[in-house]
C-alpha cells in the first residue's frame, strides 16, 4: 500500500530541520573558532609590538591584512592565518585553566609550610602537587598533540593516549592550509614586510615632523610660527598619502608604490567616499591612542598599551584596503560633487589631527620626540615607550 503525500513530508521536513539544526552549529561552532582567533591575534600583535626589532612583524601582518582586503573586498580575508591563532587561543586557555588547581595546591603547601616547620601536611601537599603536576603536565602535551581542541583539554581519552603510547610515535596529519601559511606567510616575512613598509611611511612622515621638532626648540617666536605652519602643512599631505600607498606596497611588494602618489591620487577620484571614510576612521582611531603616552607603562606590562594600539589600528587598517579595493573596481573617476564632498569633509579633520600631533610633544612623556610616535602608519606602538 502506497504511504499517503501527507506521510511522506513527514519525514523530509524532519530531515530540513535537522539540517537547519546542524547548520546553526556549525555557524555558532565558527563564531566562537573566529572569536577565539581574533582575541589571540590581537594579543599576539600587542605582545609583539612591545618587542624592539619584533615590533616590524606587527606592522607587516597589518600591511598584509589591508593588503588581502583590497584584493577580495572581503574583510574576513583581513585575518591572515586566523585559524592558526584560533588554535593558539584555544591552548593557551586550556593550558591556564588547568594551571589553575596546580597554583591553588602550590599556594596552599607554601601556607602550610609557612604556619608550621616540618609540618607534615605540607609534605602530604608537596607529594600531591608533584604528583598533579607531572599528570596534568602528560594531559595538556597529549591535548595539544591531539590538535588542542577546547574538547581535547576537556577530556584525556586514556583509550586513545593508551593506543597511541603502544604504536609508532608519530603526529596527527596537520592541517596543509595551516602549515602552507607558516610556510609561506612566516613571521620572518612579516617583519620584512613590515621593516620596509616603515621605512617607507617615514620618508613621508619625517620632512613634516622634523621641521615640527625643530620648530618647537626654536626660542624666536617668528621662527617657530612659520615652522610650524610649514610642517603641519608637509604632516598633512604625508597623512593623506601615507596608509593608501602602504597598502598599494604591500599588495605588490614593490617600494617604488611609495612614490607612486599620483596613481594614489587617481585611485582617490575612482573612490573619494570610501578613501575619506578610511582615511578618517584612521585619524579619528588614532586620536585617542595619543592620552596613553602621557605616562610610561611598567616594563612588566609594556604589552598592554599596545592592546589598545591594535584593537583600535587594525580595523582603520582594513577600511583602507577596503578602500582600494573600491578603487581598483571603478574604471573612471567620479562626479565632482563626491570628489569635493570627500574633500569638504576631510580637511577639518585632517586639520584636527595635525592639531593634536603637535600638542601631544606638550604632554607627552617623551617631549618633541613624541612626534616621530606616528603609531597610525608606523608600528602600533609608541616607538620610544619601548
Amino acid at each position: 500500500m502506497a504511504a499517503s503525500p501527507k506521510n511522506a513530508r513527514a519525514p523530509r521536513s524532519q530531515l530540513e530541520h535537522t539540517k537547519k539544526e546542524i547548520s546553526i552549529l556549525s555557524r555558532a561552532s565558527n563564531f566562537v573558532d573566529a572569536g577565539f582567533g581574533v582575541f589571540a591575534l590581537t594579543l599576539t600583535l600587542a605582545v609583539v609590538s612591545a618587542v624592539p626589532v619584533l615590533n616590524f612583524a606587527s606592522l607587516g601582518y597589518l600591511l598584509e591584512a589591508s593588503a588581502r582586503v583590497a584584493k577580495t573586498g572581503r574583510f574576513r580575508d583581513g585575518f591572515p592565518g586566523l585559524a592558526v591563532f584560533s588554535n593558539l587561543g584555544k591552548i593557551a586557555l586550556g593550558v591556564w585553566l588547568w594551571i589553575l588547581p596546580i597554583r591553588f595546591l602550590h599556594s596552599s603547601w607554601r601556607d602550610a609550610a609557612l604556619i608550621q616547620k616540618d609540618n607534615p601536611k605540607a609534605d602530604e601537599l608537596g607529594s600531591l602537587l608533584i604528583v598533579i603536576s607531572i599528570l596534568i603536565g602528560i594531559h595538556l602535551v597529549w591535548a595539544v598533540i591531539r590538535g588542542g581542541k577546547l574538547r581535547h583539554f576537556a577530556w584525556p581519552a586514556p583509550v586513545c593516549f593508551v593506543r597511541w603510547l603502544g604504536s609508532p610515535l608519530k603526529l596527527p596529519r596537520s592541517n596543509p592550509s595551516r602549515l602552507g601559511w607558516f610556510i609561506v606567510k612566516t613571521p620572518l616575512s612579516f617583519l620584512w614586510l613590515g621593516a620596509r613598509g616603515f621605512v617607507g611611511g617615514l620618508i613621508w612622515l619625517a620632512p613634516g615632523t622634523s621641521i615640527l621638532m625643530l620648530s618647537s626648540a626654536s626660542s624666536k617666536p617668528g621662527v617657530a610660527a612659520v615652522g610650524g605652519i610649514l610642517g603641519g602643512l608637509l604632516l598633512g599631505i604625508a597623512v593623506l598619502f601615507v596608509p593608501f600607498l602602504q597598502t598599494r606596497f604591500a599588495i605588490s611588494g614593490r617600494f617604488s608604490e611609495f612614490f607612486t602618489w599620483r596613481t594614489a591620487h587617481l585611485h582617490f577620484r575612482k573612490a573619494p567616499l570610501p578613501f575619506c571614510l578610511a582615511l578618517i576612521v584612521t585619524l579619528l582611531f588614532a586620536l585617542p591612542l595619543y592620552l596613553l603616552k602621557i605616562e610610561l607603562a611598567p616594563e612588566e606590562v609594556a604589552w598592554l598599551p599596545n592592546l589598545a594600539f591594535v584593537v583600535f589600528i587594525l580595523p582603520a587598517r582594513l577600511l583602507v584596503g577596503w578602500a582600494q579595493f573600491r578603487a581598483f573596481r571603478q574604471e573612471s573617476g567620479q562626479i565632482w560633487i563626491s570628489r569635493w564632498a570627500a574633500i569638504l569633509i576631510t580637511i577639518p579633520v585632517l586639520a584636527t589631527y595635525v592639531i593634536i600631533v603637535w600638542l601631544t610633544q606638550f604632554f607627552s612623556w617623551h617631549g618633541s620626540y613624541s612626534l616621530l610616535e606616528q603609531h597610525a602608519f608606523l608600528i602600533p606602538a609608541p616607538i620610544l615607550g619601548l
